[in-house]
């Protein structure tokens, strides 16, 4: 009967080949669970913002570590091309990567292509850069190559990079600018062709970075509005019918919130993450979502959400996040990949763009301002 030890060292195998998820695992079962730190850096140089573990007798600790505990092993981080005070800037990024390196996270560069945000309402071309369609697309694949040259020099891995930051209307404003919603198909295909040559430049940019000694990470598109299947669908179907192949792409980001159309439903999320995969065969990830703890109409009025049921409170963050993930784990062909939460540390930027008070994990104090202290809410497990 020597099937018995011979099946059990093949589980043992797999087991050991396909571990649980966590900032060591095998890429093959990894599930990144994450948030955007990106204005960790910016508080700290401040040197008025701390941070205190409720659940550790009110110890004070970085705000990493005590997501780390509540299961974090990924961090995402946004990069200008080149902004006046430095601030997510090549350097300033690189610092913040340096230091998630050596804590073991795997870390998600997202290129914002512009001197500032970039996002559905603006994605302008950097102040430095040409605006013509030739020069441009060699600006950009230089500036891509260059800029993973510099996280290679520095010793910093780079799990995904995201080819610009919710470009539903493109990017690289106006040489880039779509419109998803131009009939019929074969003008929207027409539409799509500058932003094809640019994003074929900056997928170049990527391959000419690898051939020159950098460590070859995943390559995401993200877009907005990841509830909305018919724009998904249509947007990616106009891309590639420009020539951009799927092999251009490794993964398939979208944001998810609550207050941009009620019909960012849960149940609208799951078809369009499950018809993505099927139509593409990617894994998807939500790359930006959060939700708030506050939301009491005491300076803003409290928006529509997409889910009503769920109470703008510390519960309700923890059950959005709880049904997010479940969604994107159980999309067909276990290609559900990852979840990020916006910024959950920024004590001073509690809205995070929405009407609500507070999106934050921590309970922001501002009883001795200028000096702020952020008390870890329960929401800070939502990973575990």
């Amino acid at each position: 009967m020597l099937f018995i030890p011979i099946l059990g060292l093949l589980l043992a195998t797999i087991t050991s080949a396909f571990p649980e998820g966590g900032s060591k695992d095998s890429q093959h079962a990894l599930f990144y669970k994450g948030h955007d730190l990106s204005s960790l850096k910016l508080l700290e140089d401040a040197g008025t913002f701390s941070y205190v573990d409720t659940a550790k007798n009110n110890a004070t600790r970085p705000a990493y570590d005590i997501l780390e505990d509540g299961g974090m092993n990924s961090v995402r981080l946004r990069i200008w091309v080149n902004p006046p005070d430095g601030v997510y800037g090549l350097q300033y990024t690189l610092e913040l990567a340096k230091r998630f390196q050596k804590k073991g996270y795997h870390i998600y560069l997202d290129f914002h292509f512009a001197d500032g945000w970039a996002d559905p309402q603006k994605q302008p071309i950097p102040a430095a850069w040409p605006t013509d369609l030739k020069p441009l697309s060699a600006t950009l694949r230089k500036y891509v190559k260059n800029t993973l040259l510099a996280f290679q020099r520095a010793h910093v891995k780079l799990d995904i990079v995201s080819l610009g930051n919710e470009i539903r209307h493109g990017m690289l404003w106006p040489t880039a600018y779509v419109d998803v919603d131009v009939q019929p198909y074969p003008a929207l295909v027409k539409n799509f062709t500058n932003l094809a040559t640019l994003y074929k430049a900056a997928r170049s940019g990527v391959d000419d970075a690898i051939k020159a000694g950098a460590h070859k990470p995943q390559v995401m598109i993200h877009l907005d509005n990841g509830w909305n299947t018919t724009f998904q669908t249509r947007w990616y179907s106009a891309l590639i019918d420009n020539g951009v192949k799927k092999s251009a792409f490794d993964v398939v980001g979208v944001s998810f919130y609550p207050f941009y159309g009620t019909s960012a439903t849960f149940e609208n999320l799951r078809s369009s993450l499950n018809t993505l995969v099927k139509k593409y065969g990617k894994p998807v990830q939500v790359v930006e979502t959060d939700y708030p703890a506050i939301c009491d109409g005491q300076w803003n009025p409290i928006p529509e959400s997409s889910e009503p049921e769920i109470q703008f409170n510390v519960k309700g963050q923890i059950e959005w996040m709880g049904k997010v993930i479940d969604i994107v784990k159980n999309v067909p062909r276990g290609l559900g990949q990852g979840v990020f939460y916006w910024e959950p540390a920024w004590l001073n930027n509690t809205s995070l763009g929405s009407n609500c008070t507070d999106a934050l994990l921590f309970e922001p104090d501002f009883s001795n301002w200028p000096e702020t202290v952020g008390y870890s809410r329960e929401s800070v497990n939502f990973f575990k």
